[in-house]
């Protein structure tokens, strides 16, 4: 079905061409506010469609999303002793 995907924020001058990215993946979020795009595509593909979406002039930045990089298994998390008393307590 899908493989490995990767975000990619492309932060614009002008909302006018958001729907233009459309064709280089999903695209996931548009902030009004801070005039950014949050596009989705398949992880491999991600360094080309960068360098594309970089050439044209109403993109101010391209950045990719780390998130799958990140460890997101943890060791040694222990509880709080405090919140693990409130919780029998049932407060």
């Amino acid at each position: 079905m899908l493989g490995q995907r990767q975000g990619i924020i492309v932060w614009l001058f002008s909302l006018k061409q958001a729907k233009m990215l459309r064709k280089f993946g999903n695209v996931h979020y548009v902030s009004k506010r801070l005039k950014y795009v949050v596009l989705y595509c398949n992880q491999d593909e991600t360094d080309t469609i960068m360098e594309k979406i970089k050439s044209y002039s109403f993109v101010k930045k391209v950045e990719p999303s780390f998130k799958p990089f990140l460890k997101v298994e943890y060791e040694n998390s222990r509880p709080d002793k405090a919140k693990e008393y409130d919780y029998k307590m049932g407060i």
